[in-house]
């Protein structure tokens, strides 16, 4: 009877996923040096299938990059009797130090709102600010404010029509990370959709690290503070004597 019943099952349980992402990145390592001036990261795949294309809505793929996330606080400067001063702050919980978003299309028409608040693809999203009204009025204007800090600084960026799909199968982008990362692990993100919604997802991971003397450095300021205030306070007097001498000599 069980011998029956088996097909029978398998035949009502829910279908396997008819497309899946085979990736690659050109890199997952990046190496902070003295003279690190940023680094490109060719993101590729192919979408494999278990059955033929899909007919109907054209597939289109989003990639995101998210670096390590930290809590961030927002102020606002207002005049007081002629002075700018802190009047006011938001704390938001958890905000990724760098996030770019690579598509094909604009993503207000290839992504509902829906899965964007359940996968978190943009950048408002992504963000994570729980409880922040009672802070300060306006606390949205806060977030806002932070977000065109970091977009202005290059660490937020929304790329449309940056991956390129070649016949609903292949598809590439380039996402220049720039020289002021933050040290941790980068998730990148690979989304297909279809009619607004997510068909399939992949995650890799980009480990950033510094080396070198930045490494010597960053692990002295942190392990060992005293010893690196010190080290600090000796090597800005003999810059301060070295410039001295050299301005005696000029004159």
């Amino acid at each position: 009877m069980i011998r029956w019943l088996l097909p029978l099952l398998l035949l009502a349980s829910p279908a396997l996923a008819e497309e899946s992402i085979v990736s690659g990145l050109s890199q997952n390592r990046v190496s902070i040096t003295a003279d690190f001036d940023g680094s490109e990261i060719l993101i590729y795949g192919a979408v494999k299938r278990e059955a033929p294309v899909p007919k109907g809505s054209p597939l289109q793929v989003i990639v995101t990059v998210e670096g390590p996330s930290t809590p961030v606080i927002v102020r606002r400067k207002d005049r007081v009797a002629g002075i700018w001063i802190n009047n006011a702050e938001v704390r938001v919980d958890s905000a990724p130090s760098f996030y770019a978003v690579a598509t094909t299309g604009p993503l207000s028409d290839i992504l509902s709102d829906t899965e964007n608040l359940r996968h978190r693809v943009t950048i408002e999203r992504a963000i994570r600010a729980v409880g922040i009204t009672g802070e300060a009025d306006q606390a949205d204007a806060f977030v806002q404010a932070m977000l065109r800090v970091r977009s202005n600084e290059d660490r937020y960026r929304v790329l449309e029509g940056a991956v390129q799909l070649t016949d609903d199968t292949l598809f590439r982008t380039d996402v220049v990370l720039p020289s002021n990362l933050t040290e941790g692990e980068y998730t990148v993100r690979l989304f297909l959709l279809r009619d607004g919604k997510v068909v399939a997802t992949q995650e890799r991971v980009i480990r950033v690290r510094k080396e070198g003397l930045e490494r010597f450095i960053f692990t002295m300021a942190h392990d060992q503070p005293l010893l690196y205030g010190l080290l600090s306070l000796v090597l800005a007097g003999i810059a301060g004597w070295a410039a001295s001498a050299a301005f005696r000599l000029i004159r």
